[in-house]
């Protein structure tokens, strides 16, 4: 079916008319031309166009950060957009022409393309692009012939594919699910009625809004909407919109609404009006309207929790070059200048830099297009700051009560310790060196204690020399002091600051071997400088974490034992100096992250474990001592580091993918509200072994050194949350 359908008597004349068959390979070269020479006004700038003219194509962000576009008008090529050396290469072909399909990253990296029409027929087939192996295979077949659908991922990995048409003019209300662990499809719960130009998405709770579109390619436009729940395979209406729609958008914004905006109410008129819904509260509108009406646009949501709408058509003059920004916390619309093309049936799709890379579609006057252009935001998620003097990693980062940042030690070889220690001003964003410790070191803990002082502990100097040796520093006359030495060496363990201002270790190893792993405990007393055993742990424990609850007590979980890794957990009670058990984890885990949230629950997510690194995620419930799963985070990581954001969501950042990946780039968030990961976007460096705190005067978290694929970095990064 043409893309005209559903654009008024004019939209489909002047389509008509382009699909007679023009080229666009004049307007092409003077598009790369200006790609070399000329940034476009409003953030919009020419980037090398792809290899062919494509319209109504996907184009999806791999893990490596590469783009990949599939298919479009007629065609059954892939290409992939090389961001960092801005250049196209090839990504071979696909066993079918495909347009109106479907492209969905999954959790293993690969991506599912579903369905879709050359323009004569449709298809009912999917295929999977593997990017480890750069080639497709085939992914069986769908109920019937279907495109024009949506596919959703859903929590447990797997696919939900909607309505759509059949190829034979009518609309399709059932749904298919894909299942990438088992390569299989199967029939799920039917919609209430047949959708096209509608839209699905994956909202808070794991349920799946769908909303709009018309029951056929010419049917009646439809203002109702339901949910999915992937639990019980069946679908319940909510609160219909405020007006009917086809071809509109519908995001999911940072808080947990779902924005719907623009979309066709009949079939010669698109609409600037928006509305927001959220699960048991229906719909609300949008008291501004957009800057004019649109639909059939694509609509991407930024780093920032912004959301870009660009191009479509409004109704009568079919393309529209204009964009527009959403702006949730003002909720309104803003002017986000021109392309430099008009496009209808083009993708627009946020890159780990922050920039939004738009690519084909249908300017005025040509058939499609192979032109692309990047959008460039005010604040991009990741910037660069001055590097610090020192390369290191497993380093200490502390942040005093100055606001300044204090990194001490760490190792540039992994054979042994530095002493020095540098001091980061983000007014003024330069490091100047401070007094070096008095024992080189690295793997050892930091704490900054009750009157302002930080307390380094323990470590190793080298490979073999493990320390048991403490010192402070003194922010006021920028030197380190010797204090008590804790009651034995240590490295790997944990430092805990508690209520009463003591600070609690525990764990580690205290040589090379798995058997020197440690359950031994001790706390520091900042006042007399001395250090004395407490209750040992029931288990014995490195690379675990430890967490400080509402109530004082600390859990500890996970970590690597002398028989083996392990999913226990324990809490620490100060007042009796002794561990007792708590719900183990769903899974054994070590060097995963784990952070205690605002309202007084423990996030825990990656980490390595049966498998290796892992992406799965849970929860810790202090009242009822209980565990319970999180959507995955969307990369496995490995000794990642993690951040709990002035909003009270989770930044988690870099890490080691496995063999497969190596090293991560890569940012995530975790939102406690929704329960959902969003994109954190992507640092300069893949690294594990940095450390990373939220700045004082700021809310931005700094990022500093770390372990890179080439060795010791120095570099440090500035990450921009959104409000």
């Amino acid at each position: 079916m043409n893309r005209c359908i559903g654009l008024g008597r004019l939209a489909a004349l002047l389509t008509a008319f382009v699909l007679a068959g023009c080229s666009d390979d004049t307007a092409t070269q003077a598009w790369e031309a200006q790609a070399q020479t000329e940034t476009l006004a409003q953030g919009w700038t020419p980037t090398v166009s792809m290899s062919l003219q494509r319209m109504d194509h996907t184009a999806t962000v791999l893990r490596s950060g590469l783009v990949l576009v599939v298919g479009g008008q007629s065609s059954s090529s892939a290409e992939l957009y090389d961001v960092k050396n801005t250049r196209w290469l090839s990504a071979g072909s696909l066993s079918a022409a495909r347009r109106r399909h479907t492209a969905t990253l999954l959790g293993n990296g690969k991506v599912l393309v579903v369905g879709g029409d050359s323009g004569v027929s449709a298809t009912g087939t999917a295929e999977l692009y593997d990017p480890s192996m750069g080639g497709w295979t085939a992914a069986g077949s769908l109920d019937s012939l279907r495109s024009g659908h949506t596919a959703t991922l859903i929590q447990g990995g797997k696919v939900l594919v909607v309505g759509g048409e059949n190829g034979a003019g009518a609309g399709l209300a059932s749904a298919q699910v894909f299942d990438p662990a088992a390569g299989t499809w199967s029939t799920t719960g039917s919609m209430s009625k047949p959708r096209v130009g509608h839209t699905a998405t994956l909202i808070p709770g794991g349920k799946v809004l769908v909303t709009g579109g018309r029951q056929g390619p010419r049917g009646a436009f439809l203002r109702d909407a339901e949910v999915y729940e992937p639990s019980t395979g069946q679908w319940s209406p909510v609160a219909m919109m405020l007006s009917a729609r086809s071809g509109h958008s519908a995001t999911l914004l940072l808080s947990g609404k779902v924005l719907v905006a623009g979309g066709f109410v009949d079939e010669l008129t698109a609409t600037r009006s928006a509305e927001l819904f959220e699960l048991g509260a229906g719909w609300t509108p949008v008291a501004q309207l957009m800057p004019e009406d649109r639909a059939q646009h694509t609509a991407t949501l930024l780093h920032s929790g912004e959301v870009l709408v660009s191009g479509g058509t409004d109704g009568n003059d079919p393309y529209l070059q204009s964009a527009a920004l959403f702006d949730p916390v003002m909720k309104r619309w803003n002017p986000a200048g021109a392309m430099g093309a008009s496009r209808l049936g083009h993708t627009a799709t946020l890159l780990l830099q922050g920039e939004v890379l738009v690519t084909g579609g249908s300017p005025d006057g040509v058939q499609r297009s192979s032109t692309a252009e990047r959008f460039a935001v005010p604040t991009p998620p990741w910037r660069a700051t001055t590097s610090m003097g020192a390369a290191r990693y497993h380093h200490s980062v502390t942040v005093l009560e100055s606001g300044r940042v204090l990194v001490a030690g760490g190792t540039a070889t992994g054979s042994s310790g530095v002493s020095g220690s540098e001091l980061y001003d983000e007014t003024l964003s330069t490091w100047s060196s401070t007094g070096g410790l008095n024992t080189a070191r690295f793997l050892h803990t930091a704490t900054r204690l009750p009157s302002g002082k930080v307390l380094v502990a323990g470590g190793q100097g080298s490979g073999s020399v493990f320390l048991s040796s403490a010192e402070v520093y003194d922010p006021a006359r920028g030197v380190w002091e010797g204090t008590g030495g804790m009651t034995g060496v240590r490295s790997r363990h944990t430092a805990t600051l508690l209520a009463s201002g003591q600070v609690l270790l525990t764990g580690g190893r205290s040589a090379p071997s798995f058997g020197s792993i440690l359950s031994s405990a001790e706390l520091f007393d900042p006042p007399s400088g001395t250090w004395r055993i407490t209750g040992a742990m029931n288990t014995r424990r490195v690379n675990h974490t430890a967490t400080p609850l509402s109530s004082g007590k600390v859990l500890v979980a996970g970590g690597t034992t002398p028989s083996g890794d392990t999913a226990s957990a324990e809490l620490y009670d100060l007042h009796t100096g002794q561990w007792t058990p708590t719900g183990p984890m769903a899974g054994t885990r070590y060097g995963h992250i784990a952070v205690a949230l605002p309202g007084g629950k423990v996030l825990v997510a990656g980490g390595w474990g049966q498998g290796g690194a892992l992406a799965s995620a849970e929860l810790y419930d202090p009242a009822t001592e209980t565990w319970s799963s999180v959507a995955p985070m969307a990369s496995s990581r490995y000794a990642a580091m993690a951040v709990v954001l002035a909003s009270g969501r989770v930044l988690v950042l870099g890490g080691d993918a496995g063999a497969a990946t190596g090293l991560l780039a890569t940012a995530e968030v975790f939102d406690p509200g929704t329960g959902m990961w969003m994109s954190g976007g992507a640092m300069s460096n893949a690294l594990v072994n940095a450390a990373a705190v939220r700045l004082t005067n700021s809310a931005r978290v700094l990022v500093a050194g770390g372990l890179g694929s080439s060795g010791a970095l120095a570099s440090a990064e500035l990450y921009t949350p959104a409000p």
